[in-house]
């Protein structure tokens, strides 16, 4: 294509808009509407605080050593409310 001619290089394009805004909140709308009147996030966290628990409990002192070492660097996150990884 020869765009140094002063003519348009697709004349034959069509303009298309779309409202990324709208698209966000419709999209959202319907995960709430998937998850269904039965979703409880708080029961859903709660949950995912006890498979956290569960997966680092039980481990000998090699893991531990490895596991505070893996949180001192912020790989893995530290233990309590809110936690996520530093990275």
């Amino acid at each position: 294509m020869n765009h140094d001619n002063g003519t348009d290089p697709a004349p034959d394009l069509i303009p298309f808009d779309i409202d990324l805004t709208f698209e966000e909140a419709r999209r959202r709308a319907e995960v709430v509407a998937a998850l269904g009147p039965d979703w409880d996030p708080v029961a859903a966290l709660r949950g995912e605080d006890e498979a956290y628990a569960l997966l680092y409990s039980g481990l000998d002192a090699e893991q531990q050593r490895t596991y505070d070492m893996l949180v001192a660097a912020g790989v893995l996150p530290e233990d309590g409310p809110g936690r996520a990884p530093a990275h």
